[in-house]
Parts: C-alpha cells; sequence; structure tokens
C-alpha cells in the first residue's frame, strides 16, 4: 500500500461557462436541472465526438492514503458519476464469510451474533482468484475459503491477585479477527498468490468477542464471493461519495474594514487577506483551496457583503472520495468500478444488436420474452 501522498490540487478553470454552473443563492438553489438529453441543446449540433469528449474528461487525484483516495472527476453527466458510485458500493465484488459452523461456543455472545460479526470482518484477499458460487451450488477450492476460529480462555499463572487488569490475568480473553486461520482446501495451497499472502482480515485487532477462564469458541467459517447489493458485508468500501466543485466569483471587495470577517464566512483557506501596500486590507480567492468551501452561504447574512460575491457549483466536476475496507488498494477501486460499467454495457449493446438482427436476445444465460422479463422470472442486467 502508498502511504500518504498528496497530490495538487487542480485549479479551477476561469472559463467555466453558465450552462456547467449550479447557482448556489441566499434562499434558493438554480440551474438545477441537466437537458432532456445531457449535453445537448435546443438548436445547437452536438453529435457524439470521441475527441472532443477525451479533451473535456479528466481524472486527476489529489490524495491518497493507504485506504482512501481523492479524486477528480471532470467532464461527464451526473448519472455517469453516481452510476461509478452506485458500482463502487454494489457491484464491486470481495470476499466475505458467509457460513460458519458452530462446534462449540459458551461464551456470552450467541451463534448468530457471532457469525454476523465474522461476516462482517473485511478479508484480505483478490476476488479475482475465485469464482462466484451459486445459491445451491457446493463448496469448492475454486469458490469457497475456509477458516478455523479456536480459542480457549485461560488464567494465567502468577498473575497478581490484587490486579483487575484482565491483560494480566487472563490468556485469549479477547478473541479478535487476527485469530482466525485459513484452512487451505484442495489446490489452494499451491497457488502462489495465495501463498505469498495467506488470507486474513484487513485488520486483525477487530474484536470479537471476550471471554473468561473455561469458555470456548471453536467455529469453521466458509468465505465466498459476492458483492454488495446482495448484503453490505460483500461491498469493498467503508464509503463512496462525491460532491460538486464550489465555484466562487468575487465581484467586488468587501467594505473597509470587514476582510477578516469576510474570510471567516467561508472554510478557513478559502478567502486569503492580503495588504495592497497603501495600508487597506484586500480579499483574494485562493483557488488551490477553494474545493474546501463548505457553501454554508454564511456571506449571504450581512447585509454589507450583498453584491460582493457569486456561488455556484460545476455541475461536471466532481469531488470523490472513496475509503477502502478490504482487498483493493484504493487506486484500484475506480478502475475496478468502471469495469464492471464496462461488462454491463456490453451485456445490453449485445442484447439490443440481437433485437435490431431480428433474434431473441439472451441476457444472463435467459432469453427475453417480448415483456422483456424470462417466462419464470425477471431479468438482471448484468453478468458475473
Amino acid at each position: 500500500m502508498p502511504p500518504t501522498m498528496p497530490v495538487p490540487a487542480a485549479s479551477p478553470p476561469v472559463d467555466i461557462s453558465e450552462r456547467r454552473l449550479v447557482g448556489v443563492h441566499a434562499e434558493c438553489v438554480t440551474n438545477v436541472s441537466s437537458t432532456e438529453f445531457p449535453g445537448h441543446y435546443p438548436g445547437e449540433d452536438h453529435s457524439w465526438d470521441l475527441n472532443a469528449f477525451r479533451r473535456s474528461l479528466q481524472v486527476n487525484i489529489t490524495r491518497l492514503s493507504q485506504r482512501s483516495i481523492d479524486l477528480d472527476l471532470i467532464g461527464v453527466d451526473p448519472s455517469i458519476a453516481n452510476a461509478i458510485r452506485r458500482t463502487l458500493i454494489a457491484e464491486v465484488p470481495t470476499i466475505a464469510i458467509e457460513h460458519v459452523y458452530v462446534w462449540n461456543n459458551t461464551s456470552v455472545i450467541c451463534d448468530e451474533v457471532l457469525a454476523h460479526r465474522l461476516g462482517l470482518v473485511p478479508l484480505t484477499v483478490d476476488p479475482a482468484l475465485f469464482e462466484m458460487r451459486d445459491d445451491d451450488g457446493d463448496a469448492t477450492d475454486r469458490n469457497t475459503l475456509v477458516f478455523k476460529l479456536e480459542v480457549e480462555c485461560r488464567e494465567k499463572p502468577g498473575a497478581p491477585a490484587d490486579s483487575s487488569d484482565p491483560d494480566e490475568l487472563y490468556e485469549n480473553h479477547l478473541v479478535t479477527a487476527g485469530m482466525l486461520r485459513w484452512e487451505p482446501q484442495g489446490e489452494q495451497a499451491d497457488m502462489d498468490q495465495l501463498r505469498g499472502n495467506p488470507p486474513g482480515p484487513t485488520n486483525p485487532n477487530i474484536v470479537l468477542a471476550k471471554l473468561r477462564p473455561g469458555q470456548v469458541i471453536e467455529m469453521e467459517c466458509h468465505a465466498i464471493k459476492n458483492v454488495g447489493k446482495e448484503h453490505a458485508k460483500w461491498s469493498p468500501v467503508a464509503t463512496a461519495s462525491y460532491r460538486l466543485h464550489p465555484h466562487i466569483v468575487l465581484l467586488k471587495q468587501p467594505p473597509l474594514g470587514t476582510a477578516l470577517k469576510f474570510a471567516n464566512c467561508f472554510s478557513p483557506g478559502v478567502i486569503k487577506i492580503t495588504d495592497d501596500g497603501i495600508g487597506e486590507e484586500r480579499v483574494e480567492i485562493d483557488p488551490q483551496r477553494v474545493r474546501e468551501e463548505s457553501m454554508s452561504r454564511e456571506v449571504f447574512r450581512h447585509a454589507e457583503f450583498e453584491g460582493c460575491v457569486k456561488l455556484g457549483r460545476v455541475r461536471d466536476w466532481f469531488l470523490f472520495n472513496i475509503e477502502s475496507e478490504g482487498p483493493y488498494a484504493p487506486q484500484d477501486l475506480f478502475p475496478a468500478a468502471i469495469r464492471v460499467l464496462r461488462a454491463r454495457v456490453g451485456t445490453i449493446k449485445r442484447a439490443a444488436e440481437a433485437l435490431a438482427s431480428g433474434e431473441e436476445p439472451e441476457v444472463g444465460g435467459a432469453v427475453l420474452n417480448e415483456q422483456g422479463n424470462n417466462a419464470d422470472e425477471d431479468i438482471v442486467m448484468m453478468e458475473s
């Protein structure tokens, strides 16, 4: 994993047209709706041009750490940005514990509660190494990982009689995720990817249960591959969100003696105060920190600042924040979501081509009828 790496943020362009702006005013927000066909306007030629799209599209990483990434996505419609966000949360596959076989559990935590906690433990396993397992399919070494959890709490010999610290009194009084032991099945022991980086929790310090002397937990856990829309435990991200880039235009200087008050109406660092050389303070916008503005609209509450500033957001400039909580490095999550989207678009394209040629479209292994559904069940437009 890379260390925390701040990257200089891109400066907002000075030639942002009104079409790209969402107006932020004291009592309302304007120009919030896109056109019926994104990027197209009546009476103008907006024919699809791949080269023009490439020139307008930008993806810039602004911050990268071991577990999170901030990036700018510029030049796409909000529907595309939201599709990427939803795909990150619900469509990028991971591996998580699904089946728990309890041989012995004398702790105070119920079997089903402990099984639920085990399922939520993120695992460091590359999902690409395994196949999806059908609901009624058999467990094999190609679709299932097996973990053992065997813990017994004992009293420490020679523990201080006057101590009340469990760390001094007991052994294994805390059951943590790091106690999960991978049991290779079939050919898994011969896989270089698993042998060099044995499957386990991303954080071995997650507390699963607390024990006291004489209490025992013995379990076998089976982990399988799936996606977040089935259950949140398969979501590869802790969060994936975006916001629109702020746009601030300084129309005139605030009244004399109010520069500090004016700057305090914005997020720290967004407004800089400078001396013009004749003893008067002036304000200016820091283009590198304007992205930090929260758009609180505090400036509109003060009558003396009326007409000093114009606020907005750029409708096609998305500031993404993605937190990884699984096997993916933060910089790999965005491309992974794009690959899933491309596969889904490919499925729809093949179905459309089949319809155009007069054939019955086959989607997800089932043939669509005239209503777009299978005779027995609804069709999910996706590929595993």
